[in-house]
């Protein structure tokens, strides 16, 4: 990593609140999986922090997104293992993930959303969510739309069940409940 914490990186090219959010609920879930995994904390914690860090630059081009932030990973010093994987996620480029790390931020991309949307139900709630919760809310695909909920199915290629990456999920979003506005 660069002299520069992950999230003073993240808001030297990311100004916009929700997004920071999002990538800080991406990193919550992140290191959740790794602990659950035996993997890296800090380093699985880095990558849902920065993997959105050239959104707003490409303003959502997808045929950019990724790419543009996997180089400027590298131009800040950030290690190249980081940067790979910051490249690779956008799944409309890519999609041919093996690595546990590739997997994982797939699924923690969308769950995040779908988990902190079952807690805006509850009025922001998060110590309401319940593994329950998210698995009734995941089956109504209305529900939290932009959810792919293919992307979270990926977490099953780890031998985790969804009800397990649910409970999961919630935990390393409780974590940071401050950080987002939930209680």
């Amino acid at each position: 990593m660069t002299s520069m914490e992950p999230l003073e990186l993240l808001k030297k090219y990311v100004r916009d609140e929700k997004l920071i959010k999002h990538c800080i609920a991406t990193a919550a879930v992140m290191k959740s999986l790794a602990r659950e995994l035996g993997e890296d904390e800090e380093k699985w914690w880095t990558i849902g922090i920065l993997h959105d860090i050239d959104y707003e630059q490409t303003q959502g081009d997808m045929e950019k997104h990724g790419l543009v932030g996997g180089e400027i990973l590298l131009k800040e010093g950030v290690e190249e293992e980081i940067a790979e994987v910051v490249k690779r996620h956008n799944h409309m480029l890519f999609g041919d993930y093996e690595k546990p790390v590739e997997i994982a931020l797939q699924a923690a991309d969308s769950v995040s959303g779908l988990v902190i949307a079952c807690a805006l139900v509850k009025g922001g709630k998060i110590t309401e969510v319940t593994p329950k919760t998210v698995k009734k809310k995941f089956k109504e695909k209305s529900f939290a739309a932009g959810c792919d909920r293919d992307r979270i199915r990926m977490i099953e290629k780890l031998g985790m069940p969804l009800e397990k990456l649910y409970e999961v999920a919630i935990r390393g979003l409780t974590e940071v409940k401050d950080e987002l506005g939930l209680s």
